[in-house]
């Protein structure tokens, strides 16, 4: 496929997109795009939606409260992540969103955070602007999709109502040093990632007595947990993702 012209942003959208299809933009969005970004009408952004793939758009009505774009070309077709939900302990605020932000570019297919017994940052925890760091992520490093964020929930309830038929990959620190031996099986996976101060002997007594819950060690040194997910991210995409 040809681009009309080079897009100078990219655009989450709730909108279907296809050929000819208008498209209203919010306040904010109209905000973004005409205030802070200065577009004007004649202007191309690419804009994606988690469906349709992406497309090229031209602003057709700028204003200050809202516009229209006027969808032009695909330019991308819908790349979807792997089966892969990553669950992981909220720690400060601003690693926090570091880490959805590596979970989306890495292709994770739906974020979930859990609360553990030793996580710290529950009050500062909100779905809203987690999901909106995962917008912002698909939106710059060029994804199609936008993984959903959950609302937090307590991981013993998490994995109360667990499928059965979803591996985990559990980060065990207790393992510190052990070869990383991840189980060849395909299919539906997630990642498990504790907080700071890692996960307590009740958790781990817990975690290992699922079936469906396999202990991994992370190397030889002990991780930060927002350097721990970039990690895991990558062993798991290495062994069993779309990066093999």
């Amino acid at each position: 496929m040809v681009r009309f012209m080079a897009s100078k942003v990219r655009l989450y959208v709730e909108h279907p997109l296809g050929e000819g299809q208008s498209v209203p933009l919010t306040r904010e969005q109209a905000h973004y795009l005409f205030g802070v970004m200065r577009l004007g009408e004649g202007d191309v952004i690419s804009l994606i939606n988690s469906r349709d793939g992406e497309w090229d758009a031209s602003v057709e009505k700028a204003g200050k409260k809202g516009g229209i774009l006027l969808c032009q070309a695909q330019t991308a077709p819908l790349q979807l992540p792997p089966d892969l939900w990553f669950l992981f302990a909220p720690i400060r605020k601003e690693r926090t969103a570091f880490i959805v932000e590596k979970a989306v570019e890495m292709g994770a297919a739906k974020v979930m955070p859990v609360q553990t017994d030793f996580t710290q940052s529950v009050n500062r925890v909100r779905q809203d602007k987690l999901q909106a760091h995962a917008v912002e992520a698909a939106e710059q490093c060029g994804g199609t999709f936008v993984p959903p964020v959950d609302d937090l929930a307590k991981l013993s309830a998490v994995l109360k109502d667990w499928p059965a038929d979803r591996q985990v990959m559990f980060c065990d620190e207790l393992l510190i040093g052990d070869p990383v031996a991840l189980p060849d099986l395909r299919g539906p996976w997630a990642i498990l990632i504790g907080p700071e101060g890692g996960f307590s002997p009740a958790e781990r007594e817990m975690l290992r007595g699922l079936p469906f819950a396999h202990p991994v060690s992370l190397g030889p040194r002990i991780l930060r947990a927002d350097t721990a997910a970039v990690a895991a991210l990558t062993v798991w995409q290495q062994a069993l993702g779309d990066w093999t």
